[in-house]
């Protein structure tokens, strides 16, 4: 063991004697991609061996009926390897990192590096109806966040390769570098400076030729656009962006409400029976539903919806092209109900998938509609719509509109559709962001005042901790104490201006007394007897509770009361008090160490 150690020391004094720490940075972030493209090559190939070895022979050559019963059998093996051999929670991939990056300084465990890897190739195989981006980008933020660890790099530093690690797997993914960056800096907040841009252009470069090393030239998405566009159709994208918007918002209300629903049990084993039923049930009737749905995406696009729906338990004429609409719409409609209940019941994955599925859906039923209507002389391309649906309800869901307009437009190898896109995008995001100020990925840590967002003053407090600010060396005074006791036992012991008045027996705080309360009157011996220190003391300006009051809030409370101390209590209890000097001195330390 101490071999070991000796030889980690040595390594550590030659990197930081013959490499600087920028060079270092460049080389760690080629790294981190080259990884995170290796775990989304891991991941992918495992679904595909599930999604392969049971849908395409045990329900192909045998029964439907198995569409029903995989997903419990995968949520059910899901939840023996996660109590079993992980032994910790496996949390939803983007939701997890940006938790450690707001409240655990971007340190993630080890056993996330291998967490998602054991579990979500067998919750999408098996027909859990979500994404493989979520657990991929989850895989390499804790790789790369342990890298950090290992080589005692700084919060800074951490923060930026769990960037290039998100950048790296949405590359690799996709083979859409630009849009992968883009990702990075809008869901992560990076700042998008020259030592960031640097970091997260090797990273996503890394992690695209490890794909092309991989997979070739093969994409997920293969389609050239064919249709251009027309200025003509500018009305009908602005329908859509309003649609796409009104979209979103179902999606994150339903997202929400479930899992709001699955919280109030607290046994794992009853939300896998509720959950897997329910998305079992689902699948039987609705197979498109199965894992993360991109062949039906590629059918629409291609202009082939009856590939995907002929499956349809009515066995509704498909030449109706208004029947065609309407199982459209069913499978947006149904679409996060899966999701969310693969979810709720314990399974791994990522909403992402699920994200361009219910966009590209939503896209064709638009065009459809607008084409069969017959209230319009022009018809518009259904592919286009296909594609700028999916921007349309990524920038709504996902509140990343830079990611949505780039990645539909690196995928199909063009900016012709540039312009609907940016229409789309930016109706669906302005509507989704009026009714829900945070997106799927962010709402709880949104809700908590805990997420790190571009606003630089935020996210500074947001990552201050709040135990380094609070000061308990203040002499404490009972309300019973006499000014002659409060002078012998307070002011004189203390070098302080500043004493909390508590109770004897509960420990509460009842007010504080201020030495500028008391200067006129200390010296006169004759008031030691009958001046009390309860009719000294006064209601601090504000008080801060520990467990409730968040940084943000606590400078605000500085700010409107002026005060230059204020007291703090926890559980009802006086607990300490915490200077204004010290809080400003803790934010520029901190503003230094987030700014690199």
């Amino acid at each position: 063991m101490s071999k070991t150690k000796d030889i980690l020391t040595k390594i550590h004094i030659w990197r930081y004697k013959h490499i600087s720490d920028r060079q270092f940075v460049y080389l760690l972030s080629i790294l981190v991609g080259f990884l995170s493209g290796v775990a989304a090559v891991i991941l992918k190939n495992l679904t595909h061996f599930f999604q392969h070895l049971l849908e395409g022979k045990l329900v192909q050559y045998y029964h439907q009926a198995f569409y029903f019963v995989f997903p419990i059998i995968g949520l059910a093996i899901v939840y023996l390897i996660i109590k079993y051999v992980i032994r910790d929670k496996v949390s939803h991939g983007i939701p997890s990192t940006l938790y450690a990056i707001s409240k655990r300084k971007g340190i993630m465990k080890r056993y996330q590096m291998i967490g998602s890897i054991l579990t979500a190739p067998i919750t999408i195989g098996f027909g859990g109806s979500v994404g493989l981006e979520g657990p991929t980008v989850a895989t390499g933020s804790a790789i790369s966040s342990n890298v950090a660890r290992f080589f005692h790099l700084n919060q800074a530093t951490r923060t930026l390769l769990i960037g290039c690690a998100a950048a790296g797997a949405l590359s690799s993914i996709f083979k859409a570098p630009i849009a992968a960056i883009i990702f990075a800096i809008e869901v992560f907040s990076l700042d998008l400076t020259i030592a960031s841009m640097l970091p997260l252009l090797l990273a996503s470069l890394s992690a695209i030729i490890t794909s092309y090393f991989f997979f070739g030239s093969d994409v997920l998405l293969p389609f050239k656009i064919e249709d251009v566009f027309s200025i003509k159709d500018v009305p009908f994208y602005i329908v859509l962006g309003v649609v796409a918007g009104l979209t979103s918002i179902y999606f994150t209300e339903v997202y929400d409400r479930v899992q709001k629903f699955f919280d109030r049990f607290k046994s794992p084993v009853k939300r896998l029976l509720i959950g897997g039923i329910g998305l079992g049930i689902l699948v039987y009737f609705i197979p498109p539903l199965y894992g993360e749905g991109f062949d039906t995406i590629n059918n629409l696009i291609a202009g082939n919806p009856e590939t995907s729906l002929q499956n349809n338990f009515l066995n509704l004429d498909l030449s109706n092209v208004w029947i065609v609409i309407a199982l459209l719409a069913g499978l947006v409609f149904f679409k996060i109900i899966a999701s969310a209940l693969t979810f709720g019941a314990g399974g791994v994955g990522g909403i992402f998938a699920p994200t361009l599925f219910m966009g590209s859906l939503m896209g064709n039923c638009i065009a459809k509609i607008i084409n069969n209507v017959g209230l319009f002389q022009n018809s518009v391309s259904e592919s286009n719509f296909t594609l700028v649906g999916m921007a349309g309800l990524m920038a709504g869901v996902l509140h990343a509109p830079l990611t949505a307009i780039f990645l539909i437009a690196e995928v199909t190898g063009g900016y012709e559709l540039f312009i609907p896109l940016m229409i789309t995008a930016a109706i669906s995001y302005s509507i989704t962001k009026y009714a829900h100020p945070h997106s799927v990925y962010a709402m709880e840590l949104g809700r908590k005042g805990e997420l790190i967002t571009h606003n630089k003053d935020h996210a500074v407090l947001t990552l201050m901790d709040i135990d380094k600010v609070i000061e308990d060396r203040f002499v404490k005074v009972y309300p019973e104490m006499n000014l002659g006791e409060l002078v012998r036992d307070a002011v004189v012991k203390s070098n302080r201006n500043i004493f909390p008045v508590v109770s004897k027996d509960e420990g509460k705080l009842l007010g504080i007394i201020l030495l500028d309360d008391i200067r006129s009157i200390m010296f006169d011996q004759s008031l030691y007897e009958s001046v009390l220190a309860k009719e000294v003391m006064h209601k601090p300006p504000a008080i801060i509770e520990i467990g409730k009051d968040k940084m943000t809030s606590i400078m605000k409370k500085f700010q409107e009361s002026g005060a230059w101390n204020l007291p703090v209590i926890k559980d009802g209890e006086y607990y300490g008090f915490i200077s204004k000097s010290k809080l400003l001195t803790a934010y520029r330390n901190k503003l230094i160490e987030v700014t690199g």
